[in-house]
């Protein structure tokens, strides 16, 4: 799979202690954001986040209102690369 360069960033960021979530708000909305360990987060586009869990390179607690992402070894393993 090729990576887009905002799909590698997500990633990187996750494997240096970043944190993916999905955030739902009350009118239904998700909301994607990596959190950066210094409590400063920036929004993930939720197309990236799709292919990334489609291509089996992050997964989630799929908990409500808000998910937390993990590397799967896959993705690591595309990392270590």
């Amino acid at each position: 799979m090729r990576l887009s360069n905002s799909e590698l960033a997500i990633l990187s960021a996750m494997s240096r202690g970043s944190l993916l979530k999905s955030h739902r708000e009350i009118d239904g909305r998700k909301m994607f954001r990596l959190h950066q360990p210094d409590g400063r987060w920036q929004p993930a586009k939720a197309d990236d986040v799709r292919r990334l869990r489609a291509a089996g390179l992050i997964d989630s607690n799929k908990k409500f209102p808000v998910a937390t992402f993990w590397l799967t070894d896959e993705g690591r393993q595309l990392l270590g690369r």
